[in-house]
């Protein structure tokens, strides 16, 4: 978007703030990365009718990654996502997680797995201005810290 306002010669400020998904992170408690369950994030959307997905980026070969994957505004469409996801790879008793209009006074939370999401979201009304979370590290507990914070990993500056 800066890009073609730039072109029309509109004054742009990009004005720093938090992604919805780590405020969705934030408010869910977790994390999406934990070691021995998943190291990455995948952040996309889904194909829209003026905006396809590149080939190989359609929500299956993405979940096939078996990685954090976080979908944004695409709350309408969870009855197709939720397939999708299935025929990636993901089990139904995947965990997932739906947070709208994250960090704001109006955010709803809903927490659950691929194989009842659908339902919790009609039920709540979430139509847009949502972010899905899904992945294991959403249920994960009891793993170790990473190396990071180990108490044998050598302190001191990068610098």
């Amino acid at each position: 978007q800066c890009r073609r306002l730039e072109e029309l010669g509109i004054p742009v400020e990009i004005v720093p703030g938090v992604p919805a998904f780590a405020a969705a992170a934030a408010i869910l408690g977790r994390e999406l990365t934990v070691p021995g369950i998943a190291q990455s994030i995948i952040l996309t959307r889904v194909a829209t009718l003026s905006t396809p997905m590149p080939d190989g980026e359609d929500l299956a070969a993405l979940a096939a990654a078996q990685t954090t994957l976080v979908i944004h505004l695409a709350a309408h469409r969870i009855d197709a996502i939720v397939p999708q996801l299935l025929q990636g790879g993901y089990a139904p008793q995947t965990p997932v997680a739906v947070v709208a209009f994250a960090s704001r006074p109006e955010q709803q939370v809903l927490r659950g797995t691929l194989a009842g999401i659908a339902e919790q979201v009609h039920a709540a009304a979430i139509t847009r201005t949502a972010v899905i979370i899904v992945g294991d590290v959403l249920g994960a507990g009891g793993f170790p810290d990473s190396y990071l914070y180990s108490p044998g990993r050598e302190r001191g500056s990068r610098h």
